[in-house]
């Protein structure tokens, strides 16, 4: 009784015009999203905070070159099941309701990383960060088509930043989870990790399922999930399918350089000062300035993505992350310089990715929107998965790590010229 006066009260708030004083349900389907995305952040980060002290009590080794190897391993298989996840939770969303979906995949990745706490070996913690992998993969796709089917058209745009702008808060989070309680050991760091459970209350008891899904909900029943899935290949979603994986890929490949051997060009640095204090914390300072820097750059977007477009702000942040990275990874020679630039940095790098929560949901109808998006998103996300395994071969091909992040990150010309093939979306409205 009380899901479907939920879903009754859905119905009506969604169908009310553009203008309008926005309802209980619009701000909690907002929230519940923000919430879900920001822990998503925090779980995905916890492990990379945690890895050296892990992975090296694990495998009894103080050994950094074992421990970084076996470390990879371990990112990479989290990412790739990131990215599967991503787009069979994508296809599980169409077919099954966003906030169902949304709330399974909470589930799953604060279950599989509280889990990790309690690894005994270095495998059962690969299989456990692999298992939450799943859920952090899913839960963007679920999330971004709740917000964007319950919003209206002039205010879609800024909430969806609001969502994305939860991921620099996860990252946060994290680093804070690591500053206090890391001198506690690595298990209680990513036993923090289950706190995110607590979401589904809000998800399950509070956000019934958007009124644009629900008209569409039976057609999508109807036919198999393989059908679904397809369905953002064929005539007329082809090509936008394809700009979408470009774009993403482009975005997410170009920074994955700086991102993966920051943190190793910052030990390498401070080992060349005399006085380079506590490095954990340096990184961990690093981090926080570019997430930082990275609100700034969503908060910007509210405003740039409704009066330029969708691909000119795109365009925008692109050639603003090539120039950073270029100016970072080819000037910074001491750690005073880095941490000057991280803010920058994220503004636009990490800031970019806020393009994505506005245009992707928008190249979609709603019968595919979470498959296609997600599709987009995480197949970007898998290719990174190579990254933590290439990472050694990439630093020797070009001789050292801010001469091979700046070779990396050239790869933004890519969306910088692809986003153009795509269709602009502002002012369009959703496609049911």
């Amino acid at each position: 009784m009380g899901t479907t006066q939920g879903t009754n009260a859905a119905s009506v708030e969604s169908a009310e015009p553009q203008g309008f004083k926005l309802s209980r349900y619009q701000w909690l389907a907002l929230i519940s999203a923000f919430l879900g995305w920001m822990f998503d952040s925090m779980d995905l980060n916890l492990f990379t905070l945690v890895l050296v002290p892990s992975v090296g009590q694990l495998l009894h080794s103080t050994d950094a070159t074992e421990i970084s190897k076996i470390g990879s391993y371990i990112i990479s298989g989290k990412l790739l099941t990131w990215g599967i996840g991503g787009v069979l939770f994508g296809v599980a969303a169409d077919r099954f309701g966003r906030s169902r979906v949304m709330g399974w995949t909470i589930l799953i990745y604060a279950a599989f990383t509280l889990l990790s706490a309690f690894s005994r070996t270095w495998s059962q913690l690969a299989i456990a960060q692999a298992m939450a992998g799943f859920g952090i993969g899913g839960e963007w796709a679920a999330g971004a088509a709740l917000v964007a089917e319950s919003w209206p058209g002039r205010q879609r745009a800024r909430a969806m930043q609001i969502m994305q702008m939860a991921f620099a808060f996860g990252f946060l989070v994290a680093a804070l989870d690591n500053l206090l309680l890391g001198r506690f050991g690595w298990r209680i760091v990513l036993g923090v990790g289950a706190a995110p459970a607590l979401v589904t209350i809000l998800v399950r008891r509070f956000v019934p399922e958007p009124q644009r899904w629900v008209q569409v909900r039976e057609s999508v029943i109807a036919e198999s999930a393989w059908q679904t899935f397809t369905a953002i290949f064929a005539q007329g979603l082809r090509r936008k399918t394809i700009i979408g994986v470009i774009v993403s890929s482009a975005a997410m490949l170009g920074c994955w350089g700086g991102l993966t051997f920051l943190p190793s060009w910052i030990h390498q640095l401070s080992f060349a000062d005399a006085d380079h204090g506590d490095i954990s914390r340096t990184v961990s300072y690093a981090f926080i300035l570019m997430m930082i820097g990275a609100t700034l750059g969503y908060l910007t977007l509210i405003w740039m993505l409704d009066a330029l477009g969708r691909r000119m702000s795109y365009f925008i942040f692109s050639a603003g992350s090539l120039v950073v990275s270029l100016v970072l990874f080819m000037t910074a020679h001491d750690i005073g310089r880095v941490l000057w630039l991280m803010p920058v940095y994220g503004y636009f790098v990490i800031g970019a990715f806020g393009t994505f929560a506005a245009y992707l949901p928008e190249l979609f109808p709603t019968r595919v929107r979470a498959t296609g998006q997600g599709f987009c998103w995480n197949m970007a996300r898998a290719l990174t998965s190579i990254g933590p395994i290439a990472g050694n071969a990439v630093v020797v091909k070009f001789g050292s790590f801010p001469a091979a992040s700046a070779a990396v990150s050239l790869l933004f010309i890519v969306g910088m010229v692809s986003i153009w093939f795509g269709p602009e979306t502002k002012g369009v409205p959703l496609d049911n």
